[in-house]
């Protein structure tokens, strides 16, 4: 027997008479009822996301986006000239194979292979996603300029991703959502520079697209959005049964994640005058000293044309833009607090009410009750007070005496609690020069102490926009249980756009599976998430900066872990069972 496929729209077409007579009867027969509830239900889901995901949704290890390569007789693009990206083959990009998981013994003992092991029970199953740079492409503030030339290590400044990133994190957001469908998650971890460059509005946007609440993108007060990317639209939100939680990064409360602002920029920030600074990005007087305009993306323009930048002596006039005070500096208190008004769970995502008065942004949760697992979020980033060491600034990793007292209490706590332990950081540790040496403790007297804790068992962190996973072994040959992992998630801003599912799974020989794979949003051909990973490929071609694990930027991996024998016999029995 064929099945004809009826349609929501067909289905709508066909009734929409019937139902309008039906609803305007004083009283209705029971299939009435019937009907005219299931036509309230389909327009609810209508209204839960304008730009909804593909059908079919995938992990990296079943399909990878891969980009293809720019023809060598095609000329070289400046990052501006985005109406020529197609012309001329940039941010083209195909489907490849998936990436089967990587089994990492590097933590085990010597001769350990694993071979007889078998997966026992999943313990705990979570989302992190990070680096998403909600941004304001509008803002008289953006550093747009810098990004103009090209120059490898430039794209953070300007590429043409800004003007989809609200749009990047619904897609994302409606793709965990289908994920879990398929697989409960426990709870996601967001690893910090939730936005560009520290105003409220970007803050507001994002918070308001995982609460799934509407979305307008055009900061402009005075102007009508005629392109797609500035068009109001209905954001997904995340499923409500799943707890998110957030971690700070240095966008989060840095100008540009490097600089802390000053009475200047934030008056920029709110005015019409664009923001007129030194052209040399690393100077430290770069807020001090005047002579370029950092220009503005023209909203009316289907490209998102850059205006408005330039030296000094090019503008008759400062340029400007129509002011909006909703652009605003937040600082550290005021970031924290924003995060209790909210549609979504838990409110405030993670922080006390005692945050918000601090600003110390550290809290721990604990993801089930019955399971002895333990969160520590941890803020390693600079402090506002700008006091960095030697080729430090806002984008270094750094504790100070205080924070590092507090993760020295919570894991302290977790061991004698006989507790797994997994912390939750912006900036990651040991993988190279990324932290203050002026920092209290050092980074290496942190990993030290680190090693002191065998409940450890996993550091996870975004910041370099890398998928990269680190294994910290154990010191002492005879512990290995000292060892832990670190793994980073990729930007959900640039290429590859990804994000990761954990799964942490007991093994039949008491061992840990740590199962990391990255995620594709599954985006709609011709949607605006899907315009902007053409273009997040094409700032890879032109700024040289494709990032490791080519050609997919994506790396998924078995990570195995040896536990104490208190913690073996503890966990023995705990988890859903893995029958197969």
């Amino acid at each position: 027997m064929k099945t004809s496929k009826f349609s929501r729209r067909k289905f709508l077409q066909k009734t929409g008479l019937a139902l309008a007579a039906l609803s305007a009867l004083p009283v209705r027969p029971a299939w009435a009822e019937q009907l005219l509830a299931h036509k309230s239900l389909l327009d609810n889901q209508s209204a839960r996301a304008s730009y909804p995901i593909a059908s079919k949704v995938l992990t990296t290890l079943e399909h990878t986006v891969i980009p293809v390569s720019v023809p060598a007789t095609s000329p070289k693009l400046l990052p501006n000239a985005v109406s020529q990206y197609s012309k001329y083959g940039y941010g083209a990009w195909q489907t490849g194979s998936g990436l089967s998981f990587q089994k990492r013994l590097d933590l085990m003992p010597p001769g350990y292979t694993g071979a007889s092991a078998k997966t026992a029970a999943t313990l705990l199953r979570f989302f992190t996603m990070t680096d998403i740079h909600i941004t304001d492409m509008q803002s008289p503030a953006q550093t747009i300029y810098f990004g103009l030339k090209g120059q490898p290590g430039m794209s953070s400044a300007y590429s043409p991703v800004i003007l989809y990133t609200t749009h990047v994190l619904d897609a994302a957001v409606q793709t965990v959502n289908a994920l879990h469908k398929e697989a409960a998650i426990d709870f996601g971890l967001f690893l910090g520079d939730a936005i560009n460059n520290s105003q409220f509005n970007e803050l507001r946007w994002y918070i308001d697209i995982l609460d799934g609440q509407t979305i307008n993108p055009n900061s402009d007060p005075e102007s009508v959005a005629t392109t797609d990317y500035l068009r109001q639209y209905k954001a997904a939100g995340l499923d409500k049964s799943i707890p998110w939680y957030q971690v700070r990064g240095n966008h989060d409360h840095f100008w540009s994640g490097v600089f802390a602002p000053n009475d200047y920029l934030k008056q920029t920030l709110i005015g019409e005058t664009l923001l007129n600074i030194d052209e040399q990005i690393t100077s430290d007087k770069i807020l001090d000293t005047r002579g370029y305009y950092m220009g503005v993306i023209d909203g009316s323009t289907p490209y998102g044309e850059v205006i408005k930048a330039g030296p000094l002596v090019d503008f008759a006039t400062p340029p400007k833009v129509n002011a909006n005070p909703d652009r605003r500096h937040i600082d550290k208190n005021d970031w924290i607090a924003e995060f209790f008004n909210t549609a979504s769970n838990p409110v405030g995502h993670g922080f006390s009410r005692d945050n918000a008065l601090t600003g110390l942004a550290n809290y721990t949760f604990e993801p089930k009750a019955d399971l002895p697992i333990k969160v520590i979020v941890l803020d390693d980033t600079e402090n506002d007070d700008t006091a960095f060491g030697t080729r430090a600034n806002g984008a270094s990793g750094a504790l100070d005496e205080e924070r590092y007292a507090w993760l020295v209490k919570e894991l302290d706590k977790g061991q004698a609690d006989g507790k797994l332990m997994i912390v939750a950081a912006h900036v990651p540790i040991g993988i190279g020069p990324m932290w203050d040496t002026a920092s209290s403790p050092s980074e290496a007297d942190l990993i030290a102490k680190l090693h002191t804790y065998p409940n450890l068992i996993l550091w996870v962190a975004g910041h370099r926009h890398y998928n990269t996973v680190t294994a910290l072994p154990s010191p002492d040959a005879g512990r290995p249980e000292l060892g832990f992992w670190e793994v980073e998630t990729a930007s959900l801003r640039d290429f590859p756009q990804q994000f990761r599912i954990f799964d942490i799974v007991r093994n039949s020989d008491d061992t840990l599976s740590i199962l990391a794979a990255n995620v594709d949003p599954a985006v709609t051909p011709g949607s605006p998430a899907a315009i902007s990973r053409s273009y997040a490929v094409a700032t890879a071609e032109i700024f040289n900066g494709m990032p490791p694990y080519t050609p997919s930027g994506a790396y998924n991996a078995e990570l195995v872990i040896k536990l104490s024998a208190e913690m073996q016999a503890k966990i023995k029995n705990h988890g859903t069972p893995i029958h197969g």
